[in-house]
């Protein structure tokens, strides 16, 4: 089945997994509607518990189902998910290094029209400083369904970021996920712009215009753990770094790609939401032109390195 919706293609494949291992339950937090959660509960009622709204129960009830063998999926909005329930996310699912995969729904400013109270512009960075936490951003619908099956065949706790609207898919269904791979788009040698989440679709036609600026653009899916010589070795040939998030520059996508480089000396520029919050919006567009989280602003970003750092003049 063809998805172009995260949060659709995840409740799906949990209903799927769900048939062939009985051990998955799925927690929410009274957004089963939203989440997407409904669909399990609807096939398997008795495997899914709605702890209404109360993220930090669910969250410890969550850790107390998988000390019994079962591989608890927990759901709500990613400011939730990650925000509210965080001591109980450290405190007992980290430290006690259980089975408890997290799912924050409707991250960063995809749900538009609730402003900053639920727009997830942080989350990244909360979850990937936990020690032991796999973070998830994966670009599209497709992606999501296989990063899914990854995180139930995987041990111990995972955050899984999803996107609340409907968009085009620019990977390929079907495609194997492996946890912590860096996935290259598209070739060049230039310029290499990572991407993860919504904006992998917008580096890739950023990239795809530029008529005289040869850009590799790469799939960042994992935020952690990420494969660090891989990430080296793609970047060896090119001679300047973007990173793109639909997140805070600050302790996201551009933080952990400066982190593996950092010895490497290869110039880098941040897209990505700067040092601010959300905000309420008609829709989720208007968000994306006002924050600069577009192709433009990717394409002025390969612009002003290739100027800096005379791509376009051969040296």
């Amino acid at each position: 089945m063809k998805y172009t919706n995260q949060r659709t293609a995840y409740g799906e494949t949990l209903v799927e997994l769900g048939e062939k291992n009985k051990q998955i339950v799925v927690l929410d937090a009274d957004l089963g509607g939203s989440t997407m959660g409904k669909l399990f509960e609807e096939k398997y009622p008795d495997r899914h518990y709605e702890m209404g709204i109360a993220e930090a129960n669910m969250t410890s009830v969550a850790a107390g189902l998988a000390q019994t063998g079962k591989i608890p999926f927990t759901n709500s909005f990613a400011v939730f998910a990650a925000g509210r329930a965080y001591d109980q996310i450290r405190q007992t699912i980290a430290i006690g290094e259980l089975n408890v995969k997290i799912c924050g729904s409707s991250s960063g400013l995809s749900d538009f029209g609730d402003g900053a109270t639920h727009q997830a512009v942080e989350d990244m960075a909360i979850m990937r400083a936990i020690p032991g936490m796999t973070v998830i951003c994966p670009a599209d619908a497709n992606e999501t369904v296989e990063a899914v099956k990854a995180m139930t065949e995987m041990q111990g706790p995972c955050y899984l970021r999803l996107n609340r609207n409907d968009y085009d898919n620019v990977t390929q269904a079907g495609e194997t996920f492996v946890i912590g791979e860096p996935r290259v788009m598209s070739e060049g040698k230039d310029i290499i712009l990572f991407a993860t989440g919504y904006m992998v679709g917008l580096a890739l036609q950023a990239a795809e215009e530029m008529k005289d600026i040869s850009v590799k653009v790469v799939n960042i899916s994992t935020i952690k753990p990420m494969n660090e010589n891989k990430i080296k070795e793609l970047v060896k040939e090119c001679k300047a770094v973007i990173t793109a998030e639909e997140h805070s520059i600050v302790g996201g996508l551009g933080s952990a790609i400066a982190e593996v480089l950092c010895k490497e000396c290869k110039p880098i520029e941040f897209i990505g939401i700067e040092d601010t919050f959300g905000s309420s919006a008609h829709n989720y567009q208007e968000l994306l032109d006002y924050y600069g989280l577009t192709k433009e602003k990717i394409q002025a970003a390969i612009k002003k390195m290739a100027d800096n750092y005379f791509i376009l003049g051969g040296n």
